[in-house]
Order: structure tokens, then sequence, then C-alpha cells
């Protein structure tokens, strides 16, 4: 990276347009990885079936946003739950265009709500969400800086429901510490996660991780496939976005007790 920095300089080239333009060839190679498929990360309809049940004081018909929402696996499973309008939510509009086709095909396109946009800067009228769900989004804002920016928009007593990549323990395997270290900065515990919470408007209701089979199958192993049909590609780009996931994989093939997605039930107070 150095040594691009100082070519960068000697053509007179402003450095941040560089990254800036390679950091948005990276975002598209992400997305081209994950296209056509149903999750954009590790989840499970069972499991989120099982997240709902913990949860007994929401409205009939509550209001509901998916922040975060990717492809929709989740939109579309709470308005078919709920048969509430839900408000989709990510910054892909190739994702949100595979949402509004799914809706359209499961005939719930009148439920759907799709919204292009940065998930920390939604203007929306405070208190105006019942149920707030992201599933592996909030580490874009941080934990802690997605729950101060999505605490104003819930209503009293409404429910938040994040999942968040977390350590299981603070006994971490140092691999594991120095691939978080360039991959996720600030990754905690789900006791420091739990006192975020405590912190930010939230009380914490349940605490709930996600199992690692839901990883591999309905992430890694549909995942494995878009990246073999991708592998002979001769972007250098994809093939480096190809060999990170592999690393990722690897890494979480070894490791999985150590570190995952927890499942955070929390009520605004």
């Amino acid at each position: 990276m150095l040594k691009l920095i100082s070519i960068v300089e000697s053509l007179g080239v402003p450095v941040f347009m560089v990254f800036m333009e390679e950091q948005e060839k990276y975002i598209q190679a992400l997305i081209k990885l994950h296209r056509g498929l149903e999750r954009q990360g590790p989840g499970d309809i069972n499991y989120s079936n099982y997240i709902l049940s913990q949860i007994s004081d929401l409205p009939t018909n509550p209001r509901i946003a998916d922040i975060g929402c990717g492809a929709g696996a989740g939109a579309l499973f709470l308005a078919d739950r709920f048969k509430s309008k839900v408000r989709a939510v990510d910054f892909s509009r190739e994702f949100l265009d595979e949402l509004e086709d799914r809706a359209k095909q499961r005939g719930l396109e009148h439920l759907i709500e799709t919204i292009e946009c940065d998930m920390g800067s939604l203007d929306w009228e405070p208190e105006s969400i019942d149920l707030l769900w992201s599933e592996g989004a909030a580490y874009n804002l941080t934990f802690k800086g997605a729950l101060k920016a999505w605490r104003p928009l819930m209503a009293a007593n409404g429910i938040a429901v994040i999942s968040e990549m977390n350590y299981f323990t603070s006994e971490v395997p140092e691999p594991v510490r120095v691939y978080m270290q360039n991959a996720y900065p600030t990754i905690g515990t789900e006791s420091e996660n739990a006192g975020h919470v405590n912190s930010s408007g939230f009380e914490i209701l349940g605490i709930h991780r996600l199992p690692s089979k839901a990883w591999w199958d309905n992430y890694y192993g549909p995942l494995r496939e878009n990246m073999n049909s991708l592998k002979h590609s001769k972007e250098s780009i994809m093939q480096s976005v190809i060999n990170e996931t592999e690393e990722e994989m690897k890494l979480f093939e070894e490791h999985e007790k150590y570190y995952g997605y927890s499942f955070y039930i929390m009520k605004a107070v």
C-alpha cells in the first residue's frame, strides 16, 4: 500500500481519489459475488422464528424496519409473519431490486417498501418503529454506533433485534485476534455489547447465539457455489475478494466456538 501511495503521489493524483475508486471496485466485486444469494450473511428462518417466540409484547400490526436488509430474507420473513409493512433499508440498489422481485413472486410486494440509503442517516420520524430488525449489518456503524443512530427511531417499549459479530469468550486464539484487527477492529464480547445496549436507552431482554450450522447451510455453502463460478475471473479485485472469503471460511471452520453472531433482543426504555 505504501508503494502504491508513492506512485500515485508522483503522478500528482490525490491519494484519496484513488482509494475511493478502488474501494468502489471492491464493493462492486462483493456485490457481484453475493448476487442471487438468498442471504448476504449468516442466518436462518427457523432461528428467526425462535427469536420472535422470545418476544411477547409487540403490537398486533407493528411498524417494522429491516436495516441492512440485503436481498431481503429477513424483510420477507417479517412481512409474511406479521402481515405488516416493512421498511427495507440497504445501500445496494441491486440487492433491493432482488428483494422487490422476490416480494412479487411471493405476493408480498404491497408489504415491502425498499429504501436505498445510508443506514446511519435515517431521517425518519422519531418513535416511528415498533420492531427494528437488523442481521449482521450493525458493524458498518459499529455496534455502539448503530444503537446510538437507531434508538431515536424506536417507539416507547419498541423492540430491537440486532445480530452482531462478537467474541463468545475473552480468551480468543491469536489467529482470530489478528484477523479481527483488520476485519472488525471494534468487535467486542457479548458482555461488552450488553453494556453498550444498557447504556444506550435500551434494556437487554435476551442474547442468543446463531448456530454455526446456519453459517454453512444458508450462507457459506451457497456463497461457495458463486465463488466457484467466478474463480476464473480475470478481475484482480474479484480474485482478491474470493481469496479473502476463503480465508474467512477457513478461520471460522477452525475457530467457530470462539466467535460468531449473537442476536441481541432489546427493549427501548
